[in-house]
């Protein structure tokens, strides 16, 4: 079906919702406005289905999000009675139709028979991928589009073990969603009736204790805690989930000095206060920073929206606050737990750490020194999740931290996706810790650097939208892959990794090996200095990512080698979009 076709067929829908009627409307003021949200149907990416509120197949709204669960229903009910009984646990966080989407994928599961429970008011991500786990339910949705613009919002299904679906699962549920010709066509039961039938139960409250009991846990040293209880933290939520379970989380394992900024305490789904609600962007921390001078603060934190991912502030050598980049917080969090964990005799031999293949290599250079090993997943942190479900089965190792470098971290595997709420609390150990030696974390972080390198890593993104977009992007894809760059900031390129493929070259002899992980559109290059570079479309967003790592025996020469990687790789991007033009 063409898009002209799909937008015929919504306009002559009768029983069209009637804010999504007036949306039509005005969409007819402009063909590429109309192409854009019919050209296709919204696909599920490393974290789901996500795009723009509106109407049409290739945005959110009430259909879509009732195509997708009747979708999931299918999914369950092809895995017997006893999933559907099971059932689905449903969680929303603070954005634009939040709690509608959630109670249409609700109502639409329950009218399949399907026990759905959803959360009362909105809660975190990672409090969601919990209570799968606890309520042994066979599956879960979050609705958040975690850190993106107020007019997204998305749908991302979990589990029975609390991850995000792993491939396989979510190439079947994929199939179901697509076996649903028309979305308008889906009934649904009232929502009073099936909570009368006891087919949607509410919850809340129960969940949330036991979260904090386990939250508890993590904790590495409960005394260091209590000596520094008066550390001084600066919190933000930017107006999303993480307002109560951070603050209870951290009130629970010891620290009393915490200040909220009180302009993004309350949720907000246009995050009026900041340009985007991203801790990866410094700009959300304008607020926290006047507060952290005025308080004197020893660290700021800001979780997203949905509170899976949390930015980290600390004052550098001149005492001025700097946002650090989810790699150093990672390194931080990781040197802190092996290091403790060893000097109380704790360190499992087992233990494995779990890192994107976009995340910085000095994880595994930490790991090491610690006797230990680092495994490398994809980009999306459901691969790590489904390493620690394979390792939790076969014994082979015991999970003991997971990060990627988009500022998100797991150190408790009682959830299965990363947690917000857990990293704000070891990130506050790791202050004290350094705080009790007279230093602050960015001086842990130059004590780090000074033993195992200076490694510095960086993002460009170029957004590009609509159906040119994803053309546009698909170019610059298939050119490097046809015509790889044999140098880049006058260094040899000595390895091309396509994960798409699973193979690993050397570009000068064209001798292949294997990357055993699943198939992938990401293109790596390793560099002969070890420097290398990653091209990897989102999967969330109309958007490809380029990512640079480089490391030195110096903060300078670091800083400098990543400055020309970065503006020779973008300045060859932008030569293959002009002459694709």
């Amino acid at each position: 079906m063409n898009w002209k076709t799909a937008y015929e067929k919504w306009l002559n829908e009768p029983n069209l919702d009637e804010e999504l009627q007036l949306q039509l409307e005005k969409l007819k003021e402009t063909e590429t406005g109309l192409e854009d949200s019919f050209y296709k149907n919204l696909e599920f990416g490393t974290g789901g289905m996500r795009g723009e509120i509106g109407p049409g197949t290739n945005r959110m709204n009430t259909y879509t999000i009732r195509k997708a669960s009747a979708g999931l229903a299918s999914f369950i009910e092809s895995q017997g009675e006893k999933a559907k009984a099971r059932g689905v646990v449903i969680a929303y966080d603070s954005r634009h139709k939040s709690p509608e989407f959630a109670m249409e994928a609700a109502s639409t599961l329950a009218s399949k028979g399907i026990l759905t429970y959803v959360f009362e008011s909105l809660r975190p991500t990672p409090v969601l991928s919990f209570a799968v786990r606890y309520l042994k339910a066979f599956s879960g949705i979050v609705i958040t589009a975690s850190h993106n613009p107020p007019e997204y919002n998305g749908y991302k299904v979990y589990g029975a073990d609390g991850g995000q679906l792993p491939p396989n699962e979510a190439d079947l549920l994929t199939e179901k969603v697509e076996e649903i010709e028309n979305e308008l066509a889906i009934s649904v039961v009232p929502e009073e009736q099936l909570k009368a039938e006891g087919l949607i139960q509410m919850v809340g409250e129960e969940i949330d204790e036991a979260y904090l009991e386990q939250l508890k846990r993590i904790t590495v040293n409960p005394d260091l805690v209590h000596e520094m209880q008066d550390l001084s933290i600066v919190f933000t939520p930017l107006h999303g989930t993480a307002n109560h379970p951070v603050r209870n989380g951290l009130d629970a394992i010891g620290f009393k000095n915490v200040t909220v900024v009180k302009e993004q305490e309350q949720p907000d789904p246009d995050f009026s206060t900041v340009k985007s609600p991203n801790p990866e962007e410094h700009a959300a921390f304008e607020l926290a920073i006047e507060y952290g001078i005025e308080k004197d603060a020893d660290i700021l934190l800001a979780t997203d929206p949905d509170a899976d991912r949390v930015g980290v502030a600390v004052k550098n050598l001149e005492g001025e606050y700097v946002v650090l980049t989810g790699n150093q917080t990672g390194a931080l969090m990781l040197h802190y737990l092996l290091s403790q964990k060893q000097a109380q005799g704790s360190l499992c031999p087992k233990g494995v750490v779990l890192k994107t293949i976009v995340t910085s290599e000095l994880g595994r250079e930490i790991t090491s020194s610690f006797g230990l090993k680092t495994i490398d997943t994809l980009t999306g942190f459901k691969f790590i999740g489904e390493k620690i479900k394979e390792y939790e089965k076969t014994g082979e190792h015991t999970f003991l931290f997971g990060y990627e470098e988009s500022y998100g971290y797991l150190i408790g595997d009682f959830v299965r996706d990363k947690d917000a709420v857990q990293a704000c609390l070891l990130a506050a150990e790791v202050a004290a810790f350094y705080k009790k030696q007279g230093k602050t974390m960015y001086e842990g972080l130059l004590d780090v650097f000074d033993t195992y390198g200076y490694h510095l890593e960086g993002l460009e993104s170029l957004t590009l939208k609509g159906k040119a977009g994803a053309e546009q992007i698909h170019h610059i894809l298939d050119s490097f892959r046809a015509s790889p760059p044999v140098e880049m900031a006058g260094k040899e390129i000595l390895f091309v990794e396509d994960y798409s493929t699973g193979t690993r070259t050397k570009l000068a002899s064209k001798e292949e090996s294997s990357i055993h992980l699943p198939a992938s559109n990401v293109l790596k290059y390793v560099l002969r200095d070890g420097s290398w570079f990653c091209l990897r479309p989102s999967g969330t967003e109309p958007k490809i990512k380029f990512y640079f790592a480089v490391k030195s025996d110096s903060f300078s020469s670091s800083e400098t080698l990543l400055r020309e990687l970065k503006t020779d790789v973008m300045n060859h991007v932008h030569q293959l979009i002009a002459a694709a033009q």
